[in-house]
């Protein structure tokens, strides 16, 4: 019996194609999103575009704020100025190939500091679809206002 989630319904599909791999060209076929993809330095490439961590970052941050700021809305509490910063990295697995791990610390000034972890781990274990696709696959340590909260 898998344990996948399924879908209720479709609101959106994002299409996009990458030729090339981590030295190639991606893009979505709208055209609002257009890549170079370059091996970074500190993995022997010569750098100079972007690459997955980096894309991966960026909608994880993006994905994880707006869960958070739709958790905040549903229980009333203004989080004005709230923010996500995000790490990710890229290492070799003990048993083969390679793997990824994600740092997300949110920043909810003026939130109480029990609302604002709360808000957070709701946003991460019920709401946010990234942490959903991640959780048990990849390590996640996520922080709020340097507090940890998963």
């Amino acid at each position: 019996m898998s344990n996948i989630s399924k879908l209720q319904k479709v609101l959106y599909t994002a299409h996009a194609k990458v030729a090339g791999g981590r030295e190639g060209h991606g893009e979505t076929d709208d055209g609002q999103v257009k890549v170079d993809l370059r091996l970074p330095k500190e993995m022997g490439g010569n750098g100079g575009g972007t690459n997955p961590e980096q894309l991966f970052a960026v909608g994880y941050a993006a994905c994880f704020e707006g869960a958070v700021r739709f958790v905040a809305g549903q229980e009333k509490v203004k989080v004005d100025g709230a923010s996500v910063a995000s790490s990710v990295s890229i290492g070799p697995r003990e048993d083969s190939g390679f793997g990824i791990r994600a740092k997300l610390e949110v920043s909810l000034p003026g939130v109480d500091a029990e609302k604002a972890k709360d808000i957070v781990r709701t946003a991460h274990e019920k709401v946010c679809p990234y942490s959903h696709a991640t959780r048990g696959n990849i390590d996640v340590e996520i922080t709020v206002n340097g507090e940890s909260v998963v």
